[in-house]
């Protein structure tokens, strides 16, 4: 059962985007209906969990730093938005577990797998736990791509209507892990799977992850 401002979170979010945004959308075709799913994407500004929830559309819930939550202010308004806690640069767990029970309900689960956001709009080295999530639960992932919401705040953003533009790919799939991944491989797949999210945004967001084309 999803708290209460899980769903009046997500009208306030969708009036947001459609007064104070420009918010364009496309690939929402590429969405399975149905069915455990990972949402990967990179991450801009704070606004980045709502804008994933807006333009996916599915029931989704969201893993995000523990740093979030040692307040009980706001850990009440993120945990009814639908987050839940992972200790940054670690899947514990207690994370993992929770991730698990949630997509076992066949609730999408979204990760931003870079810990953090992007102060310079560039894409990141990413942490591992999306691999994790990936391989040991073989779910399908989905790749989005986020360009603008690093507009979003400061003093009367909304008068300016910034573009906000995502692009959400086609699902993929990591090979099924049966033993323990050694650090280099997980790098690889973390590597791979920004590859992804990259190819769905402008050459200037892409940071080392540039040799990919629109």
């Amino acid at each position: 059962m999803m708290h209460w401002f899980y769903y009046g979170g997500r009208v306030i979010s969708w009036t947001a985007l459609t007064l104070f945004a420009r918010w364009q959308v496309t690939g929402r075709e590429n969405v399975p209906k149905k069915g455990p799913l990972l949402i990967v994407a990179n991450h801009l500004n704070l606004s980045d969990p709502s804008i994933v929830a807006m333009s996916v559309g599915r029931r989704m819930v969201f893993m995000a730093k523990d740093e979030l939550f040692r307040k009980p202010f706001p850990r009440y308004f993120i945990r009814g938005f639908g987050a839940f806690p992972v200790r940054r640069g670690a899947l514990n767990r207690e994370a993992f577990k929770e991730a698990e029970n949630w997509l076992n309900k066949d609730v999408a689960l979204v990760m931003f797998p870079e810990g953090g956001r992007s102060r310079d709009t560039k894409l990141m080295t990413p942490f591992p736990g999306s691999v994790m999530i990936a391989t040991k639960l073989n779910v399908p992932i989905l790749p989005v791509g986020i360009a603008g919401s690093e507009s979003v705040g400061g003093r009367f953003w909304w008068l300016k209507r910034p573009r906000i533009t995502v692009k959400i790919g086609k699902p993929f799939s990591l090979p099924p892990v049966y033993g323990k991944l050694e650090k280099e491989e997980r790098a690889r797949l973390a590597d791979y799977i920004m590859e992804h999210i990259a190819a769905l945004l402008p050459r200037k967001y892409r940071g080392e992850y540039g040799k990919h084309r629109n």
